[in-house]
């Protein structure tokens, strides 16, 4: 991610997907090391399926990736590991950032 302050819902999207127990749990374990999807629920103690659909989001928000490789028996295995990211937040980021967020009605929200 870049070093210029998140818009809005950009912002919001990695403070959403990062306010999860299990998600701030599988960043600490890509932060130590890289690691396929077995090993890292095996690691966690979560099922293959949940940390599935974690790293689904984590990827969506661009704070994890995940590469293709090949095991040494032939099998096409999955790595995940973590992108390098910094996010400051400070009352004006948030206020800067508040600005940019995508009005509710655009968003197919309902308003307040």
């Amino acid at each position: 991610m870049s070093g210029e302050p998140p818009i809005g819902d950009d912002l919001l999207r990695v403070l959403a997907t990062l306010a999860n127990p299990h998600r701030l749990r599988v960043v600490a374990a890509l932060a130590r090391e890289r690691a396929y999807v077995s090993r890292l629920a095996r690691e966690l103690g979560i099922s293959r399926a949940l940390l599935q659909v974690h790293l689904r989001k984590l990827a969506a928000a661009g704070l994890v990736s995940a590469r293709l490789e090949l095991s040494e028996d032939g099998r096409a295995m999955k790595y995940y590991e973590v992108n390098p990211f910094v996010f400051t937040l400070t009352p004006e980021v948030i206020r800067r950032a508040a600005e940019t967020l995508t009005p509710p009605d655009a968003a197919g929200q309902e308003g307040g």
